[in-house]
């Protein structure tokens, strides 16, 4: 029997299984991608499985209302390819609109969301169960309800002002008034009504049917430019990953306007300064690690974009000649004042959300 080194540098052990692998920042998230594992689907009917209950239990990073980027790999042909699942702005925003008071959590920061699209579309091209059996988890879970945990309260309640003030249905992800809070059962019954037109209808039922609906209402209410065609024409795109050497590794992400770019660029200053010598989490180790991210989130801000509205120099920032320049920025004894974006462009930006990772016996 072949024998294997599992490296494990942390105080717990890992959890093991054999029919699979389901990584997610919710306990209740991996869990439902193991569930679907064990009931015989593969790694992208677990994702999405996955995907549909972090909107549930961690809606202050993701949701039904936002967007999906995948990356499959196929270890029978070592085949990857990415699914872009991101929405676009709606077709009569103005600039001048964006231009004039942008605000990041404002009416017309809201595109079009492309995760139901690509649950769906993900498992049209590679997975073996359909839409209704993996939504399953997460609307049983919306249903009964779900304990919340301590991380999540505590930045839902940061949200709490904003949801009560701002938002016209903000009540719906409160509990008498107020954020849910740690160990405390949360149901979301809308979300679940939501999901359930969504694995009944596919797609085409939450754009074009009562959510779709909602959101074009709510849209308008509040001053923005979102129609009901901006969502009926929404499609998901099939685009070549991108990637790039770190050691003996090849790492894949997609390509913008996803923000994979930013780990492949630090990857890539990080590649023969020495890293793998370095014991791991020192304090030399995370130095040189944090200047690389810092440098590569300021490329990253300058330059991610929609690609078929602006120049995405994606060859040219991870060319050796770029990132050498890049490289030579890391001192070895002191931080960086500010990590600013290198001679190719400058423009802010910046959000936050969640991955996840899934793994069936077929690799």
């Amino acid at each position: 029997m072949a024998q294997h080194s599992i490296a494990w540098g942390g105080r717990r052990s890992p959890v093991l299984g054999n029919r699979g692998v389901a990584a997610a920042s919710q306990p209740a998230a991996a869990r439902a991608g193991l569930r679907i594992l064990d009931a015989g689907g593969n790694a992208a009917d677990a994702a999405v499985a996955a995907a549909a209950v972090l909107g549930l239990v961690e809606p202050t990073s993701t949701g039904l209302g936002g967007d999906c980027f995948c990356l499959f790999h196929e270890a029978s042909t070592g085949e990857v390819r990415a699914l872009n699942g991101s929405g676009r702005a709606p077709a009569g925003l103005r600039l001048a609109d964006v231009a004039e008071g942008w605000e990041r959590q404002g009416v017309h920061a809201a595109t079009v969301p492309g995760a139901a699209a690509g649950w769906e579309d993900a498992l049209a091209r590679h997975g073996r169960m359909d839409l209704a059996s993996v939504l399953e988890p997460a609307i049983e879970l919306a249903e009964r309800g779900t304990p919340i945990t301590p991380v999540i309260a505590r930045a839902w309640a940061s949200q709490e002002e904003l949801l009560r003030e701002q938002s016209p249905n903000g009540g719906e992800l409160m509990i008498d008034g107020r954020a849910p809070r740690a160990g405390e059962i949360w149901r979301n019954a809308g979300l679940a009504r939501t999901m359930r037109d969504l694995a009944e209808g596919g797609a085409a039922a939450f754009y074009e049917g009562a959510a779709g609906r909602a959101i074009v209402e709510v849209s308008g209410g509040l001053g923005g430019a979102m129609t009901a065609a901006d969502l009926a024409t929404h499609r998901s795109t099939f685009e070549p990953p991108i990637s790039a050497r770190y050691g003996e590794a090849t790492v894949w992400e997609c390509r913008p306007n996803g923000q994979g770019l930013t780990a492949l660029l630090a990857l890539r200053m990080l590649d023969g300064t020495g890293m793998a010598e370095l014991p791991a989490r020192s304090a030399e180790w995370a130095h040189r690690a944090l200047e690389a991210l810092r440098l590569a989130f300021a490329d990253a801000r300058a330059r991610i974009a929609d690609p078929a509205m602006a120049e995405v120099p994606v060859e040219a920032l991870l060319s050796e000649e770029y990132i050498a320049q890049r490289r030579a920025l890391i001192a070895e004894d002191a931080a960086l004042e500010l990590a600013t974006a290198g001679e190719l462009a400058e423009l802010p930006g910046g959000s936050d959300t969640v991955y996840l990772c899934t793994v069936d016996e077929e690799g």
